[in-house]
């Protein structure tokens, strides 16, 4: 009997799935190539793309079978994306928030039926511990109530880098970020409930004056991805040459200048802003 040998996949994605992306890829029946990002680039979309394109154009041709991009389109980060090379397989996703609940469509339910609900993951926790006062330097608004000193330290060299009235002004704007939401959202895994996720998001819900909700999550959309079973309405596959842009529509994204069959956009009824909440 014949067995096809796994396939070799290189993996570029945002630090904020790190932890349920190296989970599922222990189990995937492929060999996969991690390569992780700092969070905070779909604040900084122009930016955030080009170093993305940057760690794309970086690869050989011919190493890799497929390129699997763990972003979604977040502040429309993605468009313009392209390889000369190898395919690009990326998740129909607003945001990488529809990556941890397992599909746009639950993704979308929750969007209407939670109104003011902040999600958090761990990684959405643990980014700024990693990265120290990063986060807070680029505005970066999943601040828990528990880096008051870091936030002070910014502010600081806000006042030394632009002056106390300018540095002010900074701090009311990125001080008020919460105001549109009222409640703090735990997506829960089973293989992070050791590291007191609940007890940290409590807090900040407390601190915020949130209510405290918390939702199971789902790794399917994960397993699909790194297993190479991609189907057209959750994944978009671009082939070498051709470019991410916006769909508009359920597809979310799409190959500019329209698709291929096979990875064609399906139909809208309508959906959020392709720009999506960050």
């Amino acid at each position: 009997m014949t067995t096809s040998l796994p396939k070799l996949f290189k993996v570029i994605a945002c630090e904020i799935a790190l932890r349920e992306i190296c989970h599922v890829a222990a189990s995937s029946p492929h060999l996969v190539d991690l390569e992780f990002l700092p969070q905070g680039y779909h604040d900084v979309p122009a930016q955030g793309r080009d170093e993305i394109q940057r760690r794309v154009e970086a690869l050989p041709a011919g190493r890799y079978d497929a390129i699997l991009v763990g972003y979604g389109l977040c502040s429309n980060i993605l468009t313009g994306l392209h390889c000369a090379h190898t395919p690009l397989v990326i998740p129909r996703a607003h945001d990488c928030i529809t990556l941890f609940l397992g599909s746009k469509e639950r993704y979308q339910e929750l969007f209407d039926s939670r109104p003011g609900a902040y999600y958090y993951t761990s990684g959405w926790l643990e980014c700024i511990r990693r990265r120290g006062l990063a986060s807070l330097q680029q505005g970066t608004t999943f601040m828990p109530s528990n880096v008051k000193a870091a936030a002070d330290a910014t502010y600081a060299l806000w006042v030394e880098k632009y002056g106390a009235e300018q540095a002010q002004y900074l701090r009311e704007v990125m001080g008020g970020w919460s105001a549109s939401y009222n409640a703090g959202v735990l997506i829960d895994f089973d293989f992070t409930r050791h590291l007191g996720l609940r007890e940290q998001v409590e807090r900040i819900c407390a601190d915020q004056s949130w209510r405290y909700e918390e939702l199971p999550g789902d790794l399917s959309l994960f397993h699909r991805w790194l297993a190479g079973d991609w189907n057209a309405e959750e994944f978009l596959v671009v082939p070498p040459g051709q470019a991410v842009e916006p769909s508009y529509d359920a597809g979310v994204i799409r190959c500019a200048g329209g698709c291929p069959a096979h990875c064609a956009s399906p139909q809208s009824r309508g959906g959020l802003d392709p720009a999506g909440p960050g």
